[in-house]
């Protein structure tokens, strides 16, 4: 699989040093081995729902341009880099097999109908989804003491804080021609907060336990417990400040009344996200 093309990155694939893994710190963490995995079965299908995302926004060429030659690659470029890392510390596990399976029933999920109904709410819901994905690489550094995966992850991390600025900077372009209410905003954010991680991590869960058994059927049930557990990980890592501050930018708020929201917001996000 060779590195996906596209302008200029802040980093590539050949700037991690696999060699250097120091193996007998991660390979017995089933917990990181499934949230690796997943991770990079997510991410590499991420050019599916990038092109339907470029589609949403045809009319309006600079943004469907940045969703193509920008944060499509930049976003299969971790899935490279994290199958790289994957199959050099578990190359017993089939990534490319198990990917496949993954991605039949991914593929399912990712349509236009389920994006927001105007540009400025989907590019307010694209904030939500970048500040999960910025604070889940960044408990994932915290949680591990391996050296090369903790620059991996600061490096996705720092990718997707510089998305979320993009999206952002959409997000404000378009809300003033669509003249909207912060109440209009809150609620995009809140239905993608809502739904930011249970049905995609499902589905990469639940096909890992597939090919860790070789048996079609895995329980609903079995899945939910691994998903509750391996989330712990990130939950007992997660950047809660930034995360709230990310995730409150949309709404312009005073900074009076941000600061009167941010606790007890702390409180839900906490709750929430990743539970």
């Amino acid at each position: 699989m060779s590195e996906p093309s596209a302008a200029a990155r802040p980093w590539s694939v050949s700037d991690i040093n696999y060699q250097a893994i120091e193996v007998e710190r991660v390979r017995g963490d089933r917990d990181l081995f499934y949230l690796l995995v997943s991770a990079s079965f997510i991410e590499s299908g991420s050019d599916t729902y990038a092109g339907n995302l470029a589609t949403y926004y045809a009319r309006v060429p600079d943004a469907a341009g940045w969703l193509s030659e920008h944060w499509e690659a930049e976003e299969l470029q971790h899935g490279l880099a994290l199958r790289r890392y994957v199959e050099h510390v578990w190359p017993e596990f089939d990534w490319e097999r198990g990917y496949a399976r993954f991605f039949a029933e991914y593929s399912q999920t990712c349509s236009i109908d389920q994006f927001e109904p105007t540009e400025a709410l989907e590019m307010a819901a694209r904030c939500v989804v970048e500040t999960g994905t910025a604070a889940y690489y960044r408990a994932l550094e915290q949680a591990s003491d391996e050296p090369v995966l903790r620059d991996l992850t600061r490096r996705i991390s720092n990718d997707e804080v510089r998305h979320y600025k993009h999206f952002y900077q959409f997000f404000n372009r378009f809300a003033e021609s669509e003249r909207l209410g912060r109440l209009r905003v809150f609620g995009a954010l809140a239905r993608r907060l809502l739904e930011i991680k249970n049905e995609d991590a499902a589905i990469a869960l639940r096909n890992v336990l597939r090919m860790e058994r070789g048996v079609e059927a895995i329980p609903d049930q079995e899945v939910k417990a691994l998903n509750s557990r391996v989330s712990t990980v990130i939950r007992k890592n997660l950047p809660i400040e930034m995360t709230v501050k990310m995730l409150l930018r949309p709404l312009h708020l005073h900074s009076g009344l941000e600061r009167a929201v941010r606790k007890p917001l702390v409180a839900v996000v906490s709750r929430v996200m990743l539970h």
